[in-house]
């Protein structure tokens, strides 16, 4: 009979087993001041590509402001309780009906986080009887939801739409012999390779056969759409999404989530989604602050423009500079390598300690050996200065990896 943590020292899983010589440098960094393109890391100033503050909310004025005030008026216990039990209050379902408003949806419920409420909905919109047709490349929190489903999955190749209706084919022949129903999930923007979905011919699918979409716009929301209302927008199919989930996370700068649907849909999610129904409202100060970012992305265009100014010049520089950045169609920007694990590591400690530069590194397990992926998020408040140097500095060290400078079994001393 084997013990759970002598099972757990022999295995630390793919990440772990490196987590001694990792561990604060390359995973679990400390940036340090106030959130930008420019904060302190070990000590120095560092140009900075690695955070989801898409629109530069996190440090505006008036979120600050706003921000200070709700926690000064309520504190972070109120409201103390569930929702459905003594949490409620007029700011929640305010919140709730300018989402609505927002992306397009008759009504919305709010989230504690957005992970927690994709494996939850996912878990409460099917049962045993359903089928679930999704992306192989969704994100985990997806991943996750699916795997908790009682009844038959099926899974379609990445973006390819003739593989998607092939798994539709065998999803409807299982759901009229088992009288259940089908659910199909996919991503608005993808956070990795930063390619959008193919939301829209999602949609014309439904013109051949029976199922309900539910979308993950975690990246979408505020980025992408003429509104900011999310890739449904962007794509010119927002009515064709049945289910649409936003995160506070990216855009707005926050934490917590909200998924849009149906009245009664949403009404469903509200009395039956467990990770709602038993844990405690998002705190006051957080709901107001996602008004006053939510007020920002509505009023002030400028922050979005601004934001695809940053992305677009990022994006075709590095193109015209010679380097691969893949299908994306997103702000989210990857510059893929060819290296090993060892080089990887070698390349973004000189990257951070000789040209001040951090943004976050994925290698293998979570894509192909041989691959790095420097992954850089612009945001509104990074400069056209900030896109010139950091080109300047990735033609620099993408020739010291060819070169072989980076060769080394010994990851550099952190």
């Amino acid at each position: 009979m084997a013990d759970i943590f002598e099972k757990i020292k022999a295995n630390r899983g793919p990440i772990g087993m490196h987590a001694k010589e990792s561990h604060g440098y390359f995973t679990f960094p400390k940036l340090e001041g106030d959130i930008g393109p420019h904060m302190n890391f070990r000590g120095k100033e560092r140009l900075n590509w690695s955070l989801n503050n898409y629109l530069g909310l996190a440090n505006h004025p008036e979120v600050r402001k706003a921000d200070a005030e709700a926690a000064t008026d309520f504190g972070f216990a109120m409201p103390m309780g569930a929702r459905m039990m003594s949490g409620n209050s007029n700011y929640h379902e305010q919140l709730e009906a300018e989402l609505s408003a927002f992306v397009e949806k008759e009504d919305t419920i709010l989230c504690n986080f957005g992970y927690q409420a994709m494996v939850s909905a996912i878990d409460c919109l099917v049962d045993r009887h359903d089928v679930i047709v999704y992306d192989a490349e969704s994100h985990a929190c997806i991943l996750d939801g699916v795997r908790l489903h009682m009844g038959k999955r099926y899974v379609f190749k990445h973006n390819d739409i003739e593989d998607c209706e092939k798994q539709l084919q065998r999803a409807t022949k299982l759901a009229e012999e088992t009288g259940g129903a089908i659910l199909v999930i996919t991503e608005g923007v993808f956070g990795m390779r930063g390619d959008q979905g193919k939301v829209k011919e999602i949609v014309d699918l439904k013109k051949k056969y029976n199922f309900r979409l539910f979308v993950d716009d975690a990246h979408g929301i505020g980025t992408l759409g003429a509104k900011g209302g999310g890739t449904g927008q962007e794509q010119g199919c927002q009515d064709g999404i049945d289910v649409y989930f936003g995160t506070f996370a990216k855009s707005f700068a926050l934490i917590g989530g909200f998924i849009s649907s149906d009245e009664q849909v949403v009404e469903y999610l509200r009395y039956n989604m467990r990770s709602q129904i038993f844990a405690k409202a998002l705190p006051m100060p957080l709901v107001k602050g996602a008004l006053k970012r939510l007020e920002l992305m509505r009023n002030n265009p400028e922050l979005k423009n601004k934001l695809w100014e940053i992305t677009n010049a990022l994006q075709s520089g590095l193109k015209n500079a010679g380097f691969e950045i893949g299908p994306t169609n997103s702000c989210v920007t990857p510059v893929y390598m060819n290296g090993s694990i060892p080089e990887s590591t070698n390349l973004i400690y000189d990257l951070r300690e000789n040209y001040n530069i951090f943004c976050s590194m994925v290698v293998y397990p979570v894509v192909p050996k041989g691959m790095i992926i420097l992954r850089l998020i612009p945001t509104a408040v990074h400069t056209l200065e900030d896109v010139k140097y950091t080109i300047e500095c990735f033609s620099k060290i993408v020739g010291k990896l060819k070169n072989g400078e980076y060769m080394s079994d010994k990851i550099a001393s952190v």
